[in-house]
């Protein structure tokens, strides 16, 4: 990588120097960069004021962060309109026959388009933030702490990066500035609830939760700096001149995909599913290590958040059981398939939230639950409950059939994020997600939902009956 970054910088400065001599470029950073910060300032200073004359007062420190990370915010989002025109505007104006045709390699070609599109912006984005520090500072003489002021300046870095890496993504595999337009709705609309994201944390004053969204990001940007090497291709992008739907070789890949060579559904199951588990093998290692830690994590937070235990009766604690258990009633024989559609609902939206994160939000989702079986198990530990008990009450018996299903889904997105970042040689963007997305299919059909159903069958059936046997009177 670095070895390219040299070669790389002449396309750099080539496309700076002519950004910098078009005046509808220069003149709305700078006008952003120079009013905005002002502007905010008189915000600030308002809010509080308007705040102190009925008793509220507003922490500094909650505040001025979040409008210095909007601040920065702002002038980012000119690098999305740069980045979208990299490639397919030049090939519009007819000037992209020139640039491919020079010596440099397609990464080369692809880092210095990246970097053009970065820096302008980045650049307008600090100066509009140390405008904004210096104005608060004569304000009230007051500066963020210094890892406030680094989690903000990374995560406004981060958030450049990666609407300019998704964006010239998009601009690689697009035949028009029209349809590049259309398509960066894909990458406004989860930028803006990441930001909001972003937002509610600042305003909570979590600095260790701020430090994890600045990891995950930054995984999130180097995916799609390897997805956009990966993809990018001198030769496909000048010979493609207009983008098809051919449903029916996407109906057609996808189908092949998910037969295989089986010419039964026994044949199915026994070789092609096989085939696939072997290929999830990795991701499912994976998934599993994450759940590990889930817990682990949520069992560690059980000492920073402690529940109220007088619910429990400590006498009936040191016999074994749990005061009131006996009561509990048993959930419906109908409500299985209310438990099942759940774990499905969940399934599928850790898939389509994956699918925007390289596998990395569908992870999370899927995390939570363990998150909570961690807490709960050294909550109860903490009050004398044997945490082997109370696993073998409420999550063992469901669970042998869940965990393995969450572990294989989780395995399944994970891939077919993979598949967009590393695609085996000689498949194109549809084609390699066509192909993962059968596998994911296989996946969800042969495996996870009739183990959802079954564990949906035992939680409603069984767990509830189980935990009143070790723990009722």
């Amino acid at each position: 990588m670095f070895n390219n970054i040299q070669p790389a910088w002449i396309i750099t400065r080539r496309e700076m120097r002519d950004q910098m001599r078009d005046w509808r470029i220069v003149g709305p950073m700078l006008l952003l960069a120079l009013i905005f910060p002002l502007v905010m300032e008189f915000t600030s200073g308002q809010l509080i004021s308007y705040a102190g004359r009925y008793g509220v007062i507003i922490q500094k420190d909650q505040l001025i962060p979040f409008l210095l990370m909007v601040v920065g915010f702002f002038p980012v989002t000119v690098s999305l309109v740069l980045a979208l025109e990299s490639f397919v505007g030049e090939k519009e104006r007819n000037s992209i026959e020139a640039l491919l045709s020079s010596p440099l390699t397609d990464k080369q070609l692809y880092l210095g388009k990246l970097m053009a599109s970065t820096i302008p912006p980045l650049f307008i984005s600090f100066l509009g933030m140390a405008i904004y520090m210096v104005a608060i500072y004569r304000q009230g003489n007051w500066l963020p702490d210094g890892v406030a002021l680094a989690q903000i300046l990374a995560l406004t870095i981060l958030n450049g990066l990666v609407m300019v890496c998704g964006a010239v993504v998009i601009s690689t595999q697009t035949t028009s500035m029209r349809g590049a337009n259309l398509l960066a709705a894909f990458i406004i609309l989860p930028m803006a609830m990441l930001l909001q994201a972003q937002s509610i944390v600042i305003v909570w004053s979590s600095q260790m939760i701020l430090w994890w969204i600045i990891l995950g990001e930054a995984v999130i940007v180097l995916l799609l700096v390897r997805m956009g090497i990966a993809h990018f291709n001198r030769e496909d992008l000048l010979g493609r001149e207009f983008d098809l739907l051919n449903m029916r070789w996407v109906w057609n890949t996808y189908w092949d995909a998910f037969l295989g060579q089986a010419r039964s559904p026994i044949g199915w199951l026994r070789k092609e599913l096989g085939v696939t588990l072997r290929r999830v093998a990795m991701p499912a290692t994976l998934m599993a290590l994450a759940i590990l830690v889930s817990a682990l994590v949520g069992a560690l937070l059980s000492h920073r958040f402690i529940l109220p235990v007088e619910a429990f009766n400590r006498e009936s604690l040191e016999e074994g059981s749990i005061l009131g258990l006996e009561s509990v009633r048993f959930f419906e024989s109908n409500t299985v398939p209310v438990v099942w559609f759940h774990n499905l609902r969940t399934i599928a939206l850790a898939t389509v939230m994956g699918s925007f994160s390289f596998g990395v939000l569908a992870v999370v989702i899927l995390m939570i639950p363990f998150l909570l079986i961690g807490f709960f198990t050294a909550t109860m530990s903490g009050v004398g409950l044997s945490p082997w008990l109370f696993l073998a009450a409420f999550v063992v018996p469901h669970g042998i059939l869940e965990i393995p299903a969450i572990v294989l889904a989780g395995a399944a997105i994970l891939r077919l994020g993979a598949s967009l970042v590393a695609p085996e040689r000689g498949q194109g963007f549809g084609e390699a997600w066509l192909k993962s997305f059968a596998d994911w299919t296989r996946i969800m059909v042969g495996l996870v939902i009739p183990l959802l159903l079954g564990a949906a069958i035992l939680e409603v059936l069984v767990t509830p009956r189980v935990a009143q046997l070790i723990f009722g009177r």
